[in-house]
């Protein structure tokens, strides 16, 4: 019950955060809006699983683990208080939008979509990789959530360089991205450790572009007025793509790892013409 309502949260804020994100872009940069918002989100997703580690190791256990979290949260609602109090309009930031707003969402919207969705239906999760982490042995099992640390890192430096990137090259960023992630899984469920610790370097680059340059990407498709909704939708759309494509390759991995990985990899891949066709509508 707590999953569900922490998930119900995150679900109801993140379209109305991005959208108020967006009023910031024409000034800042719509890559680099997101790519810094992503990058502090990596961050605290780094340092809290440390905390918690450095309380279980002072003898604290998970109770006071979970209680000193308790600080940042609340930390969390005065700054949102406080940007309340200074931006209780989000739109008053705008200062100039080449994006009219029409009707309907445009072509360009639900062909990225589409791909993203493949994208999402093959991207295999972290819980997945490491449980194959601890089965074959590739790590020693301590050294598996310091993976993962890595990857926050990784996420967290790459989304800032591809926030400027997209700035630069626009949606040609995203398909560079997704080539490169597209690596990834023959790196963790087929390789050794030297070749896991690469494949789980190139997965926090995909996490840092589905966060980061994605949803810019949205920005620079939908007008101000129809933002929040488009993000909505996006979401629903990536996470029940990623939800049926998690069943699918916990599926393939009891039957055979070499088959998930073939199948994680089409999936990308697949993905690329439509994320080609989307630059050409975009333009």
């Amino acid at each position: 019950m707590l999953i569900v309502a922490e998930r119900s949260g995150r679900a109801m804020r993140n379209p109305a955060r991005d959208a108020m994100l967006a009023h910031a872009t024409a000034e800042l940069g719509r890559g680099w809006v997101f790519g810094v918002r992503e990058a502090l989100d990596a961050a605290g997703a780094m340092i809290g699983p440390l905390i918690v580690a450095g309380v279980l190791a002072l003898q604290g256990g998970y109770r006071a683990g979970f209680a000193v979290l308790a600080l940042p949260a609340v930390l969390t609602l005065l700054v949102l208080a406080s940007a309340w109090r200074q931006y209780p309009r989000p739109s008053d930031l705008e200062i100039g939008e080449a994006v009219p707003d029409r009707r309907g969402l445009p072509h360009a919207f639900w062909i990225f979509l589409a791909g993203m969705g493949l994208i999402a239906a093959g991207y295999a999760d972290y819980p997945l990789i490491a449980y194959h982490f601890g089965r074959a042995h590739v790590v020693a099992t301590a050294w598996i959530p310091v993976l993962y640390a890595a990857a926050m890192a990784t996420e967290a430096l790459a989304a800032l360089a591809l926030g400027r990137l997209f700035d630069r090259f626009g949606l040609w960023t995203v398909v560079g991205a997704t080539l490169l992630t597209a690596c990834f899984p023959p790196l963790v469920f087929l390789g050794g450790a030297g070749l896991a610790v690469v494949g789980v370097v190139l997965w926090g680059l995909g996490m840092a572009a589905q966060e980061s340059v994605v949803k810019a990407a949205v920005t620079g498709m939908v007008g101000p007025r129809r933002r929040a909704s488009a993000f909505g939708l996006f979401d629903t759309g990536f996470g029940v793509c990623w939800f049926l494509g998690s069943l699918a390759l916990g599926a393939l991995y009891d039957r055979s790892v070499t088959d998930l990985v073939i199948v994680s990899v089409v999936l990308q891949l697949a993905a690329i013409p439509l994320l080609l066709a989307t630059v050409r509508r975009a333009a």
